[in-house]
């Protein structure tokens, strides 16, 4: 199955402009001294790596039909490489499963300039710095949506959201709504598996790849597969 064999006409460079922007942003004065400070004091595995240590836009194809919003960076995984879910452990098992199903060209993402590519997906966040304790309060949260809501603006062939996780599911919602969409009533709940219909996209819910999920089994190999084959279903 092809998906998004082009982008659209001009999203590129509408994209390289969006992240310059957000880049830039030191909007949030707890999450922008919590990234500096992880970036000055990595742990012992990352001594002598330059860190990012700034704010972190999405990463894929500018054509894609399949979004997939998580909740933030991690300390010393995108906040040090510069690309969401590259260089930890929710990072391998995100990325590995996006090659599965056809929509990266290789399964691993340790650094932005390994070669990875993405067709047809492309992968982002509702927070774009990384939070203590990986939890961003609601303002934070609220101050990053509209990243989100322009970047999925400029995915003019986006279909599907798969959110991982309640939280990105939630501001997927959220940043939806800023586009004009409504969301049914009653509100969708999160869940594996869960999918409801929202203006133009359907919104997939996955449990989120971070290691309480994965080494617990609460999430499998088969079970991230199975919602990007029904993302891939719904955007065919």
């Amino acid at each position: 199955m092809a998906l998004s064999p082009s982008p659209a006409p001009g999203a590129a460079p509408a994209f390289g402009r969006l992240a310059a922007e957000i880049h830039a942003c030191d909007t949030c004065p707890r999450l922008v001294e919590w990234r500096e400070a992880r970036a000055a004091d990595p742990p012992r595995r990352f001594r002598g790596e330059r860190y990012w240590g700034r704010p972190v836009s999405g990463f894929g194809d500018p054509g894609a039909a399949i979004a997939v919003v998580g909740l933030a960076p991690a300390a010393h995984g995108a906040n040090r490489t510069g690309r969401m879910f590259t260089g930890d452990r929710s990072g391998d098992w995100l990325y590995a499963a996006l090659h599965r199903a056809g929509l990266a060209n290789r399964p691993e993402s340790t650094r932005r300039e390994d070669g990875l590519r993405l067709r047809g997906a492309f992968v982002t966040a509702i927070v774009r710095c990384a939070p203590p304790a990986n939890r961003p309060t609601p303002v934070e949260r609220d101050n990053c949506l509209p990243y989100l809501a322009r970047e999925l603006a400029l995915l003019e062939r986006c279909q599907t959201i798969v959110a991982l996780g309640a939280f990105a599911w939630d501001g997927a919602l959220r940043a939806l709504r800023r586009l004009g969409c409504e969301a049914p009533r009653p509100r969708p709940r999160f869940g594996h598996g869960a999918e409801t219909n929202v203006g133009a996209w359907t919104l997939l819910g996955c449990y989120h790849p971070s290691q309480q999920n994965t080494f617990t089994g609460r999430l499998t190999e088969s079970m991230l597969d199975a919602v990007f084959a029904r993302a891939r279903e719904l955007s065919g």
